[in-house]
């Protein structure tokens, strides 16, 4: 979505798509921990199926970069306000 567009936004539907994005956000990170505290990173990779592994991955690059670009978005507005 490009950003300034000038483009009538449902601001409800936003917050309700965060809302729900940080429930299966959540939910991923709780998923990832508990592989983490019972499978060494050695047997994931040994045992686990490497497509499976790959598209876990991918995911959470793009998890990573769009909430990077949210992040730098919320500092610069809060840099413009002081």
């Amino acid at each position: 979505m490009v950003s300034g567009a000038k483009k009538q936004i449902d601001i409800a539907r936003l917050k309700a798509d965060l809302a729900a994005a940080a429930v299966e956000v959540l939910s991923a990170h709780c998923a990832s921990d508990r592989v983490r505290l019972q499978y060494s990173p050695h047997d994931i990779v040994a045992f686990g199926e490497r497509r499976t592994l790959e598209r876990a991955i991918a995911s959470a690059e793009a998890v990573y970069r769009f909430f990077s670009q949210v992040g730098a978005q919320i500092a610069s507005q809060e840099d413009a306000s002081r």
